[in-house]
């Protein structure tokens, strides 16, 4: 592999956004030999989105949450979570 770019030093968070939305991360990291971290006690940046989904999903959606008693968005973020780590494994492994 080639040698990594040096990451700039930036002066300000916005700066340092700027940068990279215009610059490609694997030329300056080697993300093969990256480790995956955890912050137990980060409060993640939410977003509010919006999902269409059919009746008979969100009921059944609701159904599992009621059985777990917890509120079907927070199954619904486990679930999302959940099969996310498990393609980005699988993509890792191909």
């Amino acid at each position: 592999m080639a040698k990594s770019k040096r990451i700039p030093r930036f002066k300000t968070e916005d700066e340092e956004r700027k940068f990279w939305a215009t610059h490609d991360l694997t030329d300056y990291v080697d993300v093969k030999s990256a480790v995956r971290v955890r912050f137990p006690n980060l409060k993640p940046t939410l977003r509010t989105i919006s999902i269409r989904l059919p009746e008979h999903l969100i009921g059944d959606l609701k159904g599992l949450a009621n059985e777990r008693d917890i509120p079907y968005q927070a199954l619904l973020k486990q679930f999302l979570i959940e099969r996310v780590d498990r393609e980005w494994k699988q993509h890792r492994a191909a």
